[in-house]
């Protein structure tokens, strides 16, 4: 496959990927919002997801103040924004159309759809149907745009660059939520029902609410919502999950120059194999999601030395 149609296909996955996960970030926190709590902490937590991606200098250009209007309408529509959930859909729609003729036909038709939809709805609009809804719709979009690729395109390197994308970025947003959302819930931990709502809602963010409860049976522990999040093969959005099947694709795509790389995430996907929960905590919880972000970024240097255009 040439590495300037790999590019476009691993982009418009991640891109696809990226939205998906804002929306959930952005969608939890709005949630915790509404439970009681001082308008301090409550900006706070919204200065916390412009500081996880590393937004705070462009949110200022524009805003002056940071709360919660302000913050979703700069992480929802801005266009000049490239971290927004308008720019990331706008990227993907932009990608695949460099590559239409490598994508079935319903493919297309799901991510060109999505972004005809989304031009139609300016910030106020969504604000008057509700954010949550927002959302709610593209964490659908992107769920029929993976499950008309899985189910209609051809089982080849198109499919596989399509995969490895998507699970860097989904594995990097995990972590980030994770990372982000169990530092403010430890810190307003208070054992109580607001307690109990805050880790409901983080579940729910990466639809591991219900798996949570078959796999434990018990109440919500921060404990048991790390494990959960970062050790499980049997979560889709794990950590541990995400790696296994970087490590796959990687298997799959592999060249003569990818030994590194494969490598680097064969050791990422053994540091969670055998991982303890027990260990990770005692060790610091933000440190190794810190440690996890930043290999991560290092395989998706490596993945584009190895198989895609050189930056």
């Amino acid at each position: 496959m040439l590495s300037r149609t790999a590019d476009h296909l691993y982009w418009m996955a991640r891109y696809t990927e990226r939205a998906e996960n804002l929306a959930r970030l952005l969608d939890v926190s709005y949630q915790m919002s509404l439970v009681p709590q001082s308008l301090a902490s409550q900006n706070e937590n919204w200065r916390a997801i412009l500081a996880l991606n590393s937004l705070e200098d462009a949110f200022a250009r524009v805003y002056s103040e940071v709360n919660v209007e302000n913050v979703l309408r700069f992480m929802v529509s801005d266009a000049a924004n490239p971290s927004s959930i308008y720019s990331c859909l706008r990227a993907a729609r932009e990608n695949a159309h460099a590559v239409r003729g490598t994508l079935t036909a319903e493919m297309w038709e799901s991510v060109n759809g999505t972004w005809i939809e989304l031009r139609q709805q300016n910030f106020e609009h969504i604000l008057a149907r509700g954010v949550s809804e927002f959302f709610d719709w593209v964490k659908l979009r992107a769920a029929v745009t993976r499950g008309v690729t899985f189910g209609t395109m051809l089982k080849d390197d198109a499919l596989h660059f399509i995969r490895l994308g998507g699970l860097l970025e989904r594995g990097d947003n995990t972590a980030r939520i994770l990372d982000m959302q169990y530092h403010i819930l430890r810190q307003n931990d208070d054992e109580g029902a607001s307690d109990f709502y805050r880790w409901g809602a983080l579940l729910r963010s990466l639809s591991a609410f219900q798996v949570y409860r078959k796999v434990y049976r018990d109440a919500i522990t921060p404990a048991r919502v790390a494990e959960l999040l970062i050790l499980r093969m049997d979560l889709p959005r794990s950590l541990h999950a995400c790696a296994d099947g970087i490590v796959r694709m990687l298997q799959l795509i592999a060249n003569g120059a990818s030994a590194e790389t494969e490598r680097q995430a064969g050791v990422l996907h053994a540091r969670l194999h055998f991982a303890r929960i027990d260990d990770v905590l005692a060790g610091g919880l933000h440190e190794y999601l810190t440690d996890f972000m930043d290999r991560i970024y290092e395989l998706g240097d490596g993945i584009s030395q190895d198989f895609l255009i050189p930056a």
